[in-house]
């Protein structure tokens, strides 16, 4: 910048010249700086308060020589003191409006301000004082008594007396789209000002150094409407003046270069004249350079290096907005370390919008090529935290943190390294589709890096081969397979011509690999499940299900670029399918994956000319083939959904796939039915079975696409299942696809009569129901076998057809009464003991099972889980089953607590009474246990103590963390609208108290479950004042004169309204906050007290960073402390600000020395003003007061719930939980 072409300073020149024509305020008041005079009826001029002192005498003198001038008229004068508060209000009344309604000009209103200031200076400062007043919301006035006779302190100090109380909003905090537009007019007011004063008066040594000064002073107030205000104008206000800063430092340089090129000429050549006069004009620039540095450290030194850790986020982001622009708008002052480390500070602030806005500040910075030698100290130092906060909790900050790593990697010659960089690739498979497409841009950038690397020469073809066969590599090595839709999604912007090349890819696929050339078998499956993905989002236009944001219209130009996507992709593949097909037919994968494709296509094309339809006779040959060659389920899965959407009658050529798929199931059928006697006498050969088994898969995997009962094979199925139960010998590869084909053929037999038009006939209903019994009765046996396949597949059918055949599912058709079907006792109980022996178990054999068949087996548990709820929910089971369910919700909350979870809040809609009940059951049942071998009168912990061993104790003692666990857990379910949950909490309480004092009838024994009361007062803090002392007299009621420690625990818990007595609450419960008032008037927490007295007494560490997610969960610390976010030391004159950062939230230091000599310089305010101060002050405090404990416990248990997820991103989940969730509920 110091270095600057003529060229670009004579621009700068224009362009000053032409806004200086814009100004009316030039020459007058600048010779009167000049001389040293002041305009007629004005006071000396009032500079900053800590200058006052030297500045007497010249002041002395300044009122002699305004002695000397003539006094107006009398009568005037009088007038014009008579009005002056009143046109003062007024005036900045009106100011206030135009700003805030927004649609005035403001550079009109800003005139006849300067007008108003031309005529009295010293009035029209005063109407710009009290405009700001308003902004703050702020209904005084400062009058001129006031402004001349008061300290700012003194001022400030009224104005906070009278400031309003009704309200603790201000204009700033307000929300709506007209606050909104006051915030920007107000931002604009201030840019405007300066602009039109640029040439004049802010150089005068009067108007903006008393704004200022009341600006720095409103800026350091308690009150955060003053601080809040002040500060965003003064920042605004600095950014103007750095502008112009900007522009007279350009001038400067200019009129120097031009005065040294004069003075190099000839003498002959010499203007003498022109040489002083540029001279004069240089100096004249250097003054006002000088005069503009000195505003500008003011600001800086009095307001940012205080409120750019001010405990109020906004106030903290205006800070960084502004600094961001400094450094970019003037590089030449402020680009330089000691202001650069603010904002790497700052990006460990523990809020999201600051984080953003320095991030934000680093990305403009970065553009700048220019600057990059000058932050590499500053890469150096924060590049590991930047690198970080791409897994930032916030997403908008974490994409914002991606781009400013790629401004990184494109603009600094270091560069990151590759390990950098890994911690963004994974990012691609994130389910946030802004945070998928950074990280997307930046690998696409990371690939054509390495093709550039590689190719030299240039050629579309070669870079479109590297790279595809670049992101093959990387798919391969991202190990998530399973979810290259995400990767395409991510890439599709920035990619999407490579990824819709599909000329190249199939190219590539079906060239052969002959002298070492071509693709390897895993990449080869690698490209094809990125082609099918690639064909899906261009027919689809819509991203992957995990990461659609609701549902997106597209626009017309979209839908006409999806239109012409799928009408190319369309005639490129007929032809090239039966190829690929036939090439890759014995790879499993691979052909599961290519037989996608079609259902993309625009399949009415095959039925539009005739050259296609051979391609769609290849096609159904290669079909057929598949299906006799494989026995793989994804593979049969996929033929038959590819032969239903062939076969629809909507096609033209829909006939002739129906027969030749009729043709290939009839001889799939009478293979099975040609080897049943050889099943069912058991005198089949290994041959046999394997055919037999090959052509019941094949039936299953049609049934579960289209209706197959014509072919009748349901017998035949229940025949060789009953076989199998009776003699447990028929192999699993036989019985689980027999339960299939015999449960979708009682589904498609249900579907058959729901639809139909016609009555159907009872004996046909008798039949069916007769037929859902038996196949019923078969799945029961089957729970009880050893195989899991067959075991696990037995409980989801019966799951399914106990819905299906449910009395809920005939309520529109109360005809179809005679086909519902309800389970009997043994059934609920066989299925109950199943999901508590294989669902919430963790048999010994899974050690050595890998993490592909650990992964497998969980995601069959959350499917039966999902089936054993739904039944709970549809009404097919009592509500009360869910007690089952729930006490395992703390132990396997990892694996299941999102079922578990959703489970419980659909039972609140179903009724929230029972719901209630059921909790409490649930923890009735856990606490017997526990409870069983201990007497039941002595609190748990002493009971423990007295009666167990050491080993027992431990034992025990983790027994009732975990029942204490769960019922916190259960508890937070309930929500936090504790009206509305009145009685079922008043049901559970009654419930539980009926429960431990079970016996207290006989008076013969203490009742052996008392000890539930300690678990039953976790839900004691829920309960609102009238129902604690309605449960006191029924606790009185049912009691009777039994006493005990438990007893007396409940009974705190009743009187306080918390989970228990302070001895034995849990450990980081919050209490409440307590308020003491100081002896200078300030209002300080006793926690607050504590921790600012400690931050005196140590000397603390640089803290964790708090505002990302780590991989690993770090412990909290036992209390919080008094931190600093700083990644390297500050200068020690900055520890003197007023705020600092803290561990929990930003608490403001107390200056004792400070506050008593203010106070001694004012007058005692009387009692009612100073209580209405400490109001004021701690307006939101006061507010929270009451949900500081509920908010607080919300917040441990959320950490807690969240505690194996940390990360800010979620990758696609391999469970599939949101298609099981939209299954159950839906």
């Amino acid at each position: 910048m110091s270095q600057l072409n003529e060229s670009d300073l004579d621009s700068v020149e224009e362009k000053t010249e032409t806004s200086e024509s814009d100004s009316d305020f030039e020459i007058q008041l600048k010779s009167a700086k000049r001389k040293g005079t002041v305009s007629q009826g004005t006071v000396p001029s009032k500079k900053f308060r800590h200058k006052a002192a030297s500045r007497s005498a010249s002041s002395s003198n300044q009122s002699d020589t305004q002695q000397t001038t003539p006094h107006l008229t009398p009568l005037r004068k009088i007038t014009r003191q008579t009005t002056h508060n009143e046109r003062k209000e007024t005036t900045a009344g009106q100011m206030y409006e135009a700003v805030k309604a927004g649609r005035s000009a403001l550079v009109t209103v800003i005139d006849e301000w300067l007008d108003d200031y031309k005529r009295d200076r010293e009035a029209g400062l005063l109407e710009l004082i009290n405009f700001v007043v308003h902004c703050c919301g702020c209904k005084g006035i400062v009058t001129k008594e006031m402004f001349n006779n008061l300290q700012n302190a003194d001022i400030i100090s009224q104005l906070t007396k009278e400031f309003n109380e009704d309200s603790v909003t201000y204009p700033l905090s307000s929300v709506g789209p007209q606050w909104r537009r006051f915030r920007s007019g107000l931002c604009e007011f201030v840019a405007l000002l300066v602009r039109r004063c640029q040439n004049s008066l802010l150089y005068d040594e009067f108007l903006f150094s008393s704004l200022l000064a009341l600006l720095i002073g409103l800026a350091d107030s308690q009150v955060r409407a003053f601080r809040h205000t002040s500060t965003l104008i003064v920042m605004k206000l600095m950014s103007a003046v750095v502008e112009v800063a900007a522009v007279v430092f350009a001038q400067a340089e200019m009129t120097r270069r031009r005065s040294e090129l004069e003075k190099n000429k000839k003498a002959e050549l010499r203007a003498t004249e022109r040489v002083e006069e540029l001279q004069a004009s240089y100096q004249e620039l250097l003054e006002h350079q000088e005069e503009l540095f000195s505003m500008i450290n003011s600001v800086f030194k009095g307001v940012f290096v205080h409120r750019y850790r001010d405990n109020v986020p906004e106030i903290r982001t205006i800070c960084m907005e502004e600094i961001g622009l400094w450094l970019r708008e003037y590089p030449t002052y402020f680009l330089s370390d000691g202001h650069l480390k603010y904002l790497g500070w700052m990006l460990h602030d523990k809020q999201a919008p600051v984080r953003l806005q320095c991030v934000l500040a680093l990305q403009r910075l970065y553009q700048e090529k220019d600057f990059i030698g000058r932050l590499e100290l500053f890469t150096s130092r924060f590049r590991e935290r930047m690198v970080n906060m791409v897994l930032d909790k916030d997403f908008d900050v974490a994409v914002e943190a991606i781009k400013l790593l790629l401004l990184v990697q494109e603009r600094t010659e270091d560069g990151l390294s590759e390990e950098e960089c890994s911690h963004v690739y994974p990012l691609v498979f994130a389910t946030h589709g802004g945070l998928a497409a950074a990280a997307g841009e930046f690998l696409y950038y990371q690939l054509y890096r390495e093709v550039n690397q590689v190719l030299t020469e240039e050629g579309s073809d070669k870079r479109r081969i590297t790279f595809l066969n670049l992101l093959t590599c990387f798919f391969i090595q991202s190990k998530y397979h399973e979810h290259g839709a995400y990767l395409v999604d991510s890439l599709w912007t920035v990619a999407g011509t490579e990824l819709r090349d599909w000329d190249m890819m199939t190219s590539l696929l079906l060239h052969d690999k002959g002298d070492g050339q071509g693709l390897e078998d895993e990449e080869e499956g690698a490209l094809v499940e990125l082609m099918i993905c690639a064909v899906r989002q261009a027919s689809e236009a819509t991203p992957p299900v995990a990461r659609a944001q609701g549902k997106r219209n597209l626009s017309m130009k979209d839908k006409k670029v999806q239109a012409q996507d799928r009408r190319r992709l369309t005639n490129h593949f007929i032809p090239l399918l039966p190829q690929l097909l036939s090439k890759y037919s014995a790879d499993a994968d691979k052909v599961s994956c290519l037989l996608r494709a079609p259902l993309y296509f625009d399949l009415k094309a095959y039925g539009s000319t005739g050259r296609l339809e051979k391609y769609l006779e290849q096609l159904m040959i290669q079909l057929c083939g598949i299906v006799e060659k494989h026995t793989d389920e994804c593979v049969l899965e996929a033929c038959a959904r590819v032969a239903c959407v062939l076969c629809e009658d909507t096609y033209t050529f829909s006939v002739r796939m129906q027969r030749a798929v009729s043709q290939l199931l009839d001889r799939t059928v009478e293979c099975f039915t040609s080897l049943l006697d050889e099943l069912l006498q058991g005198t089949a050969d290994e041959d046999e079975l394997f055919s037999a088994a090959a052509s019941l898969k094949r039936i299953a995997a049609f049934s579960s696409a289209r209706d197959m009962t014509t072919l009748k094979v349901f017998e035949s199925c229940l025949m060789l299942l009953k076989c199998g139960v009776e003699s447990r010998e028929v192999e699993k590869e036989l019985m689980v696809p027999a339960l299939r084909c015999a449960g979708f053929h009682l589904l498609w037999e249900k579907v058959k009569i729901t639809n139909t038009n016609t009555q159907t006939s009872k004996a046909e209903l008798k039949r069916l129901r007769g037929e859902v019994h038996s196949f019923c009765v078969l799945c029961q046996n089957c729970l009880s076998l050893g195989q899991a396949e067959i075991r696990d597949q037995a409980f989801v059918l019966l799951c399914d057809l106990l819905i299906i055949f449910s009395d809920g599912s005939v309520r529109v058709r109360p005809e179809l009464q005679a086909v519902v079907y309800a389970p009997d006792d043994s059934v609920r109980a066989e299925m109950a003991s199943f999901v508590l022996d294989y669902v919430f178990s963790q048999p010994e054999d899974e050690i050595i099972y890998e993490a592909e068949m650990k992964l497998a087996l969980l995601q069959r548990r959350r499917n039966q889980l999902a089936g054993y709820c739904k039944l709970i929910l549809y009404g097919v089971l009592e509500i009360r089953a869910a007690a089952d369910v729930l006490k395992y919700y703390s132990k396997f909350y990892r694996d299941y607590g999102d079922i578990i979870k959703e489970t419980l809040s659909k039972l609140k809609m179903i009724s929230q009474v029972e719901s209630a009940k059921t909790v409490g059951l649930c923890l009735q049942q856990v606490s017997k246990s526990a409870y069983t071998c201990t007497p039941p009168c002595v609190c748990v912990v002493d009971r423990l103590c007295e009666m167990f061993s050491d080993r027992d104790e431990q034992h025990h003692a983790e027994e009732m963390k975990e029942i204490k666990e769960l019922a916190k857990r259960l508890s937070m379910s309930f929500g936090i609208n504790l009206h509305r949950i009145r009685k079922p909490l008043l049901a559970l309480h009654q419930d539980g108290l009926r429960f431990a004092f079970g016996r207290a009838e006989q008076q013969i024994h203490p009742p052996p479950n008392l000890a539930f009361l300690e678990i039953l007062s976790e839900f004691s803090y829920k309960l609102v004042r009238q129902d604690r002392t309605q449960l006191l007299g029924y606790l009185q009621h049912v009691r009777g004169s039994i006493t005990g420690e438990c007893v007396k625990m409940y009974e705190r818990s009743l009187h306080s309204g918390t989970r228990g007595s302070p001895a034995l609450s849990l450990q980081g419960t919050p209490a409440k906050k307590r308020r003491k008032t100081m002896a200078q008037g300030s209002v300080l927490s006793v926690d607050e007290g504590s921790q600012l007295a400690g931050s005196v007494l140590s000397s603390l560490p640089t803290p964790t960073l708090t505002s990302t997610a780590h991989v690993e969960r770090l412990p909290r610390p036992a209390s919080p402390s008094v931190v600093s976010p700083r990644s390297y030391h500050e200068p020690s004159s900055e520890h003197d600000s007023v705020d600092d950062f803290t561990k929990g939230s930003l608490r403001r230091k107390v200056n004792a020395t400070r506050k008593q000599h203010i106070s001694s310089e004012r007058s005692e305010p009387d009692i009612d003003s100073q209580l209405n101060m400490l109001s004021l002050i701690e307006e939101y405090h006061e507010e929270e007061e009451d949900e500081v404990e509920e908010e607080a416990m919300f917040e441990e248990f959320e950490e807690n719930d969240d505690s194996d997820f940390e990360t800010g991103y979620s990758l696609p989940s391999t469970r599939r939980c949101s298609s099981y969730l939209e299954d159950l509920f839906e």
